[in-house]
Formats: structure tokens, sequence, C-alpha cells
């Protein structure tokens, strides 16, 4: 089978042609989310590409609206689980912070700073910044995000 290689955080990776990003994560042990299971319904495997978009399948309709729907403010956002890899120079960086598991896990961390950035885990919005302190409206903002995600998903 043809090989491509891709970079990931500064690691060059071989991947199969024609393999989706998310499998090239997890037989490279980088750690991503995928709530929706790969369907393309949440954005917790978003990766950013920084050079060689023109080496990945063009966006699926599904990735187009689920990124449209998501908070993402970096340009070259894509979710691992619709992006195959399909010619050499691809190289990507993943968020920068650590996905928040629970509105429980966030009021946990009210009123202390975070210490890494807090993600939303499926829309992949920032929730707090690194350094800043955790206020009860981050927690109110992860709600209201997740009940316009329960929303869209359930109109799918």
């Amino acid at each position: 089978m043809a090989t491509v290689t891709i970079t990931i955080e500064g690691k060059q990776v071989a991947a199969e042609h024609n393999s989706t990003l998310l499998s090239v994560f997890k037989e490279n042990d980088v750690l991503v989310n995928q709530i929706c299971g790969g369907q393309g319904m949440c954005a917790s495997c978003h990766f950013f590409v920084v050079g060689g978009a023109e080496s990945l399948t063009q966006p699926t309709q599904q990735e187009k609206m689920t990124l449209q729907f998501t908070k993402i403010e970096r340009p070259g956002a894509r979710l691992a689980c619709q992006t195959r890899a399909i010619g050499e120079g691809v190289v990507i960086e993943l968020p920068i912070g650590t996905f928040v598991q629970s509105e429980q896990d966030l009021e946990t961390k009210i009123g202390r700073k975070a210490d890494k950035t807090l993600i939303h885990p499926m829309t992949g919005e920032v929730l707090v910044e690194a350094g800043k302190l955790v206020l009860r409206s981050a927690l109110e903002k992860m709600k209201e995000s997740s009940s316009k995600f329960a929303d869209y998903l359930s109109k799918k």
C-alpha cells in the first residue's frame, strides 16, 4: 500500500494513502477525542492545517456543517474523522489545551486559575484561556454551547 508523510506537531509519521487523519492519530498515539464516534458530528477531533492542505481531501458536507456550527476561531480547522491524507507534505497542529470532560469537571475548577486552556469537548470552543481564573460564566457558556449542540444534533 502506498504511504504518505504527515508532520504532526513537528514529528513526521508515515500514513497509508487515503487513510483518515483520525486513524493516523490513533496509530501514532496522538491523544484525540472522538465524542461522536468519528461521524463528523462534533469537533472533538479537530486539528489545524498549517501546510499542505492540497494533500488532504476536500471537506465533506458533514465536516463543513459541523465546523460552521463550532466556535473554533483559528483558520485551517479540519475534522480528523472526515479528512483523508492523499498526498505528501501535510503539516498539522493540534489544539493547545485540554478538553473539559463534563460540566461537573469544569465546576470543580471554578475559582482557580486554569493551568491549561480549557476547551468545550464537543464544539472545540475555548472556555477559559490558560492562566485565567475559571468563573461560573465559563460553566454557563459550556451549558449554553452543549444545549445548542444537542439541538443541532437532534435536527440531523
